[in-house]
């Protein structure tokens, strides 16, 4: 695998010709719809396959997969143009296998909502071994809230994929937001708490669920015990089930604020079977313009909680979208737009804005116009997103630390440099 930064003068044919590879091949790899709108300083990724066929007449992907001594989920990663559908057609060049990845074995989570384009989600689960569906809420009287559009289609496709479907419990109540006095009040009321545990742990039977990922966000600090009970009880009602749970980004166990203070990294290291980082955030809607996943921030997280979580129980979040923000920034006024990587690139494509790369938060970024700058009402924005290079950087950090996997919040849009880097760096774990 390289990565390549588009320079001033390049087209997809010069970096090809440099590289050495067809030009359909950085076109395929990087899903590019116009080719010929480059920028400066976009990220290209150029794969190279150790093996390849050309179909021939009578031959389907099953036998394809089974005369080279692969998987079909090896081939669907390996040629995401297939969209997850075993489709071939005379002629058509696949490609079978690559270097074998440098840094080893790991598993993967992705987020999503019910409402994904079925198209997107079939193409991303052959790089996930969990899918968790996004979410089920709880009442006031302890009912759960089941997701909205209904999850049990989603189920069903991720095991085709043989990727395990996690329920997400979460402390959303019915106005879909998240409530600390909902979470305070199932943790709280020992018998509050025995409802949900039993109402999710039958869900996931009924439903199928391979386990269940439990994110309470704004825990009060007078219940983080609780929160450990809860989970434990949670874990007996499972049986042999995972349980996993979502932890803020802290860097010390006295870290202040609401956000932090409820989240006992030892307590709930020591319960669940896996926990995700939320490791992403920095930049957000509501503040400064900033990378969303500083990666010097990144580290000081990690750094903590490998001093109170076995590693081999940490995923590491992966932010999979950017924000632009128009500039100046006002505190408590403005209100940056999220958008996909993808889009990012294109809209600095159109405004001819040049990607900038922070080598210390190992986040790309760029400055444009939204009219011409040298109109009077010319606005300025700021956009952060993540590109080739800083999945590329995050994803190292996996083995760097020993970690289990990596859990992308969310996959609801697909970023093809992010699985063709991962994919490139790791065997995807399968259950």
């Amino acid at each position: 695998m390289t990565i390549y930064t588009v320079k001033s003068g390049d087209s997809v044919y010069s970096i090809a010709r440099d590289l050495g590879v067809p030009p359909s091949r950085i076109i395929t790899d990087n899903f590019l719809t116009d080719p010929g709108a480059l920028t400066v300083g976009q990220d290209l990724v150029v794969l190279y396959p150790l093996r390849t066929h050309t179909v021939r007449g009578g031959e389907n992907l099953y036998s394809i997969a089974e005369d080279f001594g692969v998987s079909v989920l090896d081939l669907y990663r390996n040629n995401p143009n297939l969209d997850g559908a075993p489709n071939v057609f005379p002629g058509q060049v696949l490609n079978i296998s690559y270097d074998t990845p440098l840094l080893g074995e790991i598993s993967t989570n992705g987020y999503v909502y019910p409402y994904i384009d079925r198209t997107i989600l079939r193409r991303t689960l052959p790089y996930l071994t969990y899918l968790s569906i996004f979410t089920y809420g709880i009442t006031d009287d302890g009912e759960l809230i089941e997701p909205v559009g209904g999850d049990e289609e989603l189920i069903a496709i991720a095991k085709e994929y043989g990727t395990t479907p996690l329920m997400m419990l979460t402390s959303l109540g019915a106005d879909g937001k998240f409530s600390n006095r909902l979470a305070e009040r199932v943790l709280s009321d020992d018998a509050f708490a025995e409802r949900v545990a039993n109402s999710a742990a039958q869900t996931v039977k009924e439903k199928g669920y391979g386990g269940v990922d439990v994110d309470f966000e704004y825990v009060p600090a007078s219940v983080r015990e609780a929160y450990g009970s809860f989970i434990a009880k949670l874990q007996s009602t499972l049986g042999d089930l995972p349980v996993f749970v979502s932890l803020a980004p802290k860097t010390s166990t006295d870290q202040r604020g609401l956000l932090y203070e409820g989240h006992d990294y030892s307590l709930l290291g020591s319960l669940a079977d896996y926990l995700l980082l939320m490791t992403y955030e920095w930049g957000y809607t509501y503040g400064p313009p900033m990378a969303v996943s500083p990666i010097n921030k990144v580290r000081e997280v990690i750094d903590y909680a490998v001093t109170q979580i076995p590693r081999e129980k940490l995923f590491l979040g992966m932010p999979n979208y950017g924000y632009d923000w128009a500039l100046p920034y006002v505190r408590g006024e403005s209100r940056a737009q999220s958008l996909s990587n993808e889009e990012a690139v294109r809209r600095a494509a159109a405004r001819g804005a040049e990607i900038m790369f922070d080598e210390t938060a190992a986040s790309p970024y760029y400055n444009y116009f939204d009219r011409p700058a040298t109109f009077s009402d010319a606005i300025k924005h700021e956009v952060w997103f993540e590109n080739a290079r800083s999945v590329d950087a995050m994803a190292r950090l996996v083995a760097e630390y020993s970690l289990a996997g990596t859990g992308v919040w969310n996959v609801m849009r697909y970023f093809p440099q992010m699985w063709a880097v991962i994919n490139s760096l790791y065997r995807i774990r399968k259950l």
